[in-house]
């Protein structure tokens, strides 16, 4: 139960990496310090979708459900829990691409967002 508990929560704790990496810069307008945690957090996103790396965490999520007693699963995260759901025919190199495209297009537009709120404060 223990093995099993700490792979669920595990889960959820990569599945919020996974949404600060795609939104965390909206948090930025509240917390701007928080910019020295998003930057590095987006570098790794898009890193493991452009290279198709496989994050460290499912291995570990893994290992956690085998030792539960369960099987494990091929692939990463995205793979396992999201693409199914959002696309049901599997995950591709391009899809991966296009993924990684997408977080690199929310972020730039949230950053260039916050960039123009800044310039606006210093010039009044």
């Amino acid at each position: 139960m223990g093995w099993r508990l700490a792979a669920d929560a595990l889960v959820v704790i990569h599945l919020g990496f996974i949404l600060f990496v795609l939104l965390g810069g909206l948090l930025l307008l509240r917390w701007p310090r928080l910019l020295w945690l998003h930057l590095p957090a987006v570098a790794w996103g898009v890193t493991v979708e452009f290279f198709h790396l496989l994050c460290p965490l499912t291995p570990w999520e893994n290992q956690l459900r085998q030792a539960a007693g369960d099987a494990g699963y091929e692939g990463g995260f995205i793979e396992h829990y999201l693409i199914p759901v959002i696309y049901p025919a599997g995950l591709t190199p391009q899809v991966q691409l296009w993924l990684g495209g997408f977080v690199v297009l929310i972020n730039v537009a949230v950053y260039a967002y916050l960039l123009m709120v800044r310039c606006k404060r210093t010039q009044r």
